[in-house]
């Protein structure tokens, strides 16, 4: 098996993100010599959200100020998720959240090796569960759900563990030119920019390889 360390860059509530990752993970099937390592790395959309969230409707209308370009571009989403196996309910999902909070659980996830569950059952909390996931309580539940301790994630959440360092990975990809996400980096060689279609992701996994060889 050829080891391929890949830096997935992203933000729980940008659904191109979700999309994203479930292309990288059909682009790595394609690759089955390839054991990967996918580590999540922080990004935050509008880290100016309070941490109550804001009503996402009226947030989002307030960004996409035409309705029509909106209306269109949530149908385009939400077909293209569709053909890879996602349910987004991204018309009815009640609460903008900030991100913070989500972040550091899928990161002490990783040191316990559940990154992959529970990354997973925020999105889908989030795009499809319509659960806001900016609340504690709501993160503790997908914890205990996946493997974590209830009351020491709602421990670390109350105490703010981690909530500045969530906030310097952030700014460090922004300083990295990061503008846009999903942003893969491929053994810190080759990176591709949103959700790009498999067959395009494992061939930037073969650049990668081949340049690292």
């Amino acid at each position: 098996m050829t080891q391929l360390h890949i830096d997935f860059i992203a933000d729980v509530v940008c659904p191109w993100c979700y999309l994203g990752w479930r292309r990288l993970e059909k682009a790595l099937a394609m690759r089955p010599d390839v054991q990967a390592e996918v580590v999540w790395r922080p990004y935050q959309l509008d880290p100016s959200i309070p941490e109550e969230g804001v009503d996402r409707r009226a947030y989002m209308a307030a960004k996409f100020t035409d309705p029509e370009r909106r209306k269109a571009m949530v149908e385009a989403l939400t077909e293209a998720a569709a053909e890879e196996g996602l349910d987004l309910k991204l018309m009815d999902i009640p609460i903008s959240p900030n991100t913070n909070a989500a972040h550091r659980l899928i990161r002490w996830a990783q040191g316990q090796g559940l990154q992959q569950p529970v990354m997973e059952a925020v999105m889908r909390a989030y795009f499809t569960e319509l659960r806001d996931i900016g609340d504690p309580v709501v993160l503790a539940d997908i914890a205990e759900a996946n493997g974590m301790d209830r009351m020491t994630v709602l421990k670390l959440l109350s105490e703010g563990a981690d909530k500045d360092v969530i906030g310097h990975e952030h700014m460090m990809a922004v300083r990295a030119g990061v503008t846009g996400v999903p942003f893969m980096i491929f053994a810190g060689k080759v990176a591709a920019v949103g959700a790009e279609a498999p067959e395009r992701l494992a061939a930037a996994i073969d650049r990668a390889l081949e340049m690292a060889a």
